[in-house]
């Protein structure tokens, strides 16, 4: 039987781009850059859903390494991808409003064979909830309170 655990955040606009989020005991401040009518106070949303992906999948691998007792002494991550700029504006509808791709290099630092990293790298996408929901169409509603 599955054992399910929800998460959850909340999250309160300023008159700007600032927004302040709660998760946890944690505040996590979200923002635009100066040139986009923010104040630069924080990450913009994509690069902390960019952040997120990075940090599920260093933890993802932490958790495997230790339950497998793998040589894993670190590991380097790198997420990016390209979206329509005109489409986030409201400037079109040619393309979708999302990345076209997200592209993620790991170097794993580990005394361990090119497929051995590979395969490690397989299962930890395998078992990454955010690389799951992003790659897999996962049902979102957004409503009126």
């Amino acid at each position: 039987m599955a054992r399910m655990k929800t998460i959850g955040v909340e999250a309160k606009m300023d008159e700007k781009f600032k927004i302040e989020v709660k998760a946890g005991e944690h505040l996590i401040i979200v923002d635009q850059p100066k040139a986009g009518g923010g104040m630069d106070a924080g990450a913009t949303p994509l690069e902390y859903l960019f952040a997120s992906m990075a940090g599920c999948i260093g933890t993802v691998a932490r958790i495997i390494a230790t339950q497998k007792q793998l040589p894993l002494r670190g590991m380097e991550i790198k997420v990016e991808g390209a979206l329509d700029l005109e489409t986030l504006l409201g400037k079109s509808k040619e393309n979708r409003a999302g990345f076209q791709a997200i592209n993620v290099t790991v170097d794993i630092d580990a005394d361990m064979s090119r497929q051995q990293k590979e395969d490690f790298v397989k299962e930890i996408d395998s078992r990454c909830p955010v690389s799951c929901n992003i790659a897999h169409a996962t049902a979102v509603s957004i409503e009126v309170a």
